[in-house]
This record gives C-alpha cells, structure tokens and sequence, in this order.
C-alpha cells in the first residue's frame, strides 16, 4: 500500500531561494505547456501529448529568455508536464473542466522529486541542486527499511514548509470484520447525523476565527501594493486561514478514522456540493463544514482498513421519506426539523430519520448488485426522479 506521510522543515537561506525559484520554474513551465497545447488545438485540431510537451521544454532551455530554467532540478519541470497531462485525460473523459493556469498568489506553491532526483541516506533527505540535506522535523516515524518513491515540497500560504514523502508503507493492514453498517446524513447544524440516532455536531471553525479573519482582511487592504508591510499583512491573513484549515482537517480526520474503524460499511449521500455552493446564503456554512473532503477520507482509509463506503444516489428524497412505512412527502422545507408521518403517525427527527433512510437505501442498493431483489418495502429506485 503506498501512503504519504508529511512533514513540517525549516529550509535554510539558500535552500528557501533555490525551492522557491523551483517553484516558479514549474508554474511558467506548466502555463506555457498548457497555451502550447491550447494553441495547438485551435490552430491545428490536433491534440498534443506528453512527449511533444517534454520537447518544447528542451527547446524553451536553448532559448536565452529561458535559459534560466537550466538553474533549477529537471525532473520537477518533468513532473509538473505529467500533471498537464493528466489534466487533458481528465478532461477528455469529462471527469473535470478543461485545465486552468496557474496563478502566483492562488495556486499551490509545489514541486514534485522523483527518485533520480533526491537522495535519501540514514533518514536524511537532500534534494537536487542543493548540498545539505533538509532540516525536517520528523513529527512521526517513517516505517522501518522503507525508502520514499517520491517526494514533494510545498510551501503554504502561512510560509510554512512541507515535505511528503510517498512510500510503500507495509504496516497498512485491514481491520476484522464487523457486523455493523452505519447511514449517516450530512447537515450544517450537525455536521453528520447517524443512523443510530447519534448527532456530531459541527465545529463551524471558519466562525471562530471570522472577526479576526475579517480584521486581518480590513488591515490588508489598506496597506500599499508591493510594499513590504503588505507582504506582512498577507503572511498574517494567511496565517489565519492555515490555523482554521487545520482544525478542521484535524476533526475530519478523527471523525472519518472512527467511522471506518467501527463500521463494516459506512452508507454516503451523493451530494453536489458545487451546486449547494451557489446558494450564496449557505455558502460560507457550507464550504466550512467540508463535506467533500470527509468523503474523500473516508473512501482512501476504507480501501486502507477494508471497509466500504456504499453512495447513494443524490436524487434520492431521504428527508421526505418515513423511514417506518416509506411514505414520501410532497414537500419537507429546510425550516422543518421535527415532524409527524401522515400514515403511521410515527415523530420523525428531520436528520435523523434521512440517515435511517439512507441505511436501508445503501443496504438494499448492495444487496440487489448480488443479484437478490430485496430492497425493503417504502424505499424507491436510488435511480428515480427528484421526488
């Protein structure tokens, strides 16, 4: 099982300037491949492939404009046309929009090392072009006579740097199996609601730091384009936006790590964040609590511990649904967290009752891929309409 395990360094003087010339080789590198290849394909109608990108870079070298490319390692300028080009793949097969540029002050600053260019000898690491190894702080240990694959550097907006270090971890095992399968409900009060009735509330961590975000903010734009103390005001603002990032990777990390742990399956609504985003009344509440990214953990740390992670389909109504007799109300608004089943008469917790529904909907959904038609009575085709 390959995992990356990251690390927090400290670079010196010069190795801070040779990462972060390193840096801005790759991003010019990337935005001129991408224009080469969009221009191309205007002009031409004919895509371009990886191999024609890694020839246009040994002729930008030659040129004098360019020729400071040659300062920096080759193999991050090797790696970031690699990642052009698995952009253009994920767009020809309408997995995501047609790659952007990279910008300087948005993007993620990163450069990417393959084995033939670090060197890694009694737990020290020593990039390219540069000849003392890096002053890491190793937070946690490695796992024993491994050696990394692959090593990325990134710096973030807070200027703290990070090394992570891909390797074949043998330690990763699955888990023994469970009989308890769990449906949980993502909300904004509660940032998930289980199926057992359990509610998690949500930490809201970009509400904790607005007002002093918002200061921050305030004290940046009045400071002068290109000065050195809007530098300073920008490491500040940058810095907040970091502490509230890490908080809230943190919960989610602990979060995702004891539903896999104690559920055979954990049972997911398939939810499009992107358009929930265009409620701009939600939107802050919604990006803050992060759902997407509590999805992604709990998919990689299943396949990790043998666990599965069961989506049901986005239009399925699990809040109008009882979960008792699967009666589908017409119409259930946000403002309605309690309410009454028509038919059975049974009260129903608006979160809670959607988790239970989105159990027996996962439950019958994996049951039926075997073959058998045993989805229980009340829950609709996870494939039907809106209603």
């Amino acid at each position: 099982m390959k995992r990356s395990f990251k690390y927090r360094f400290y670079p010196s003087p010069q190795q801070a300037e040779q990462l972060n010339r390193t840096f801005g080789c790759v991003r010019l590198v990337y935005n001129r491949a991408l224009e080469a290849r969009s221009r191309k394909w205007k002009v031409d109608r004919h895509r371009s492939s990886y191999a024609q990108t890694s020839a246009w870079l040994t002729e930008w070298k030659r040129t004098d404009d360019l020729a400071f490319l040659n300062e920096v390692s080759a193999v991050p300028l090797q790696q970031t046309l690699r990642h052009l080009q698995a952009a253009f793949a994920g767009f020809w097969e309408r997995r995501c929009g047609y790659p952007r540029y990279k910008s300087k002050r948005r993007s993620r600053a990163s450069a990417e090392y393959t084995r033939s260019a670090f060197r890694w000898r009694d737990g020290h690491l020593t990039l390219a072009k540069m000849d003392a190894p890096l002053d890491i702080v190793w937070s946690r240990p490695l796992p024993t006579d491994v050696e990394p694959s692959t090593v990325t550097v990134s710096r973030d907006a807070a200027g703290r740097w990070y090394v992570s270090l891909l390797v074949e971890d043998p330690t990763v095992q699955a888990l023994p199996a469970l009989d308890r399968v769990v449906g949980v409900d993502a909300g904004i009060t509660s940032l998930v609601t289980l199926s057992t009735g359990e509610k998690i509330a949500n930490p809201r961590h970009e509400q904790a730091d607005r007002r002093k975000l918002a200061k921050a903010q305030r004290n940046l734009s009045r400071k002068e384009k290109g000065s050195a103390n809007r530098a300073k005001a920008q490491a500040r603002v940058g810095r907040i936006h970091a502490r509230v990032a890490d908080r809230r990777r943190d919960h989610l990390h602990k979060l995702s790590t004891r539903l896999v742990r104690e559920n055979q399956a954990v049972i997911i609504e398939d939810l499009s964040v992107r358009n929930l985003l265009r409620n701009h009344r939600m939107a802050r509440v919604i990006s803050d609590a992060a759902w997407s990214e509590l999805r992604r953990m709990l998919e990689y740390k299943a396949v990790w511990y043998g666990r599965a992670v069961i989506v049901v389909d986005r239009w399925f109504p699990s809040s109008k649904t009882c979960s008792t007799c699967g009666r589908i109300n017409p119409s259930m608004p946000l403002t309605v967290r309690e309410w009454v089943c028509p038919a059975c008469h049974t009260e129903h917790d608006r979160d809670v009752n959607a988790a239970q529904n989105i159990l027996a909907a996962g439950l019958a959904e994996r049951r039926n891929a075997c073959g058998a038609d045993v989805r229980p009575h009340g829950i609709p085709s996870l494939r039907g309409s809106r209603q």
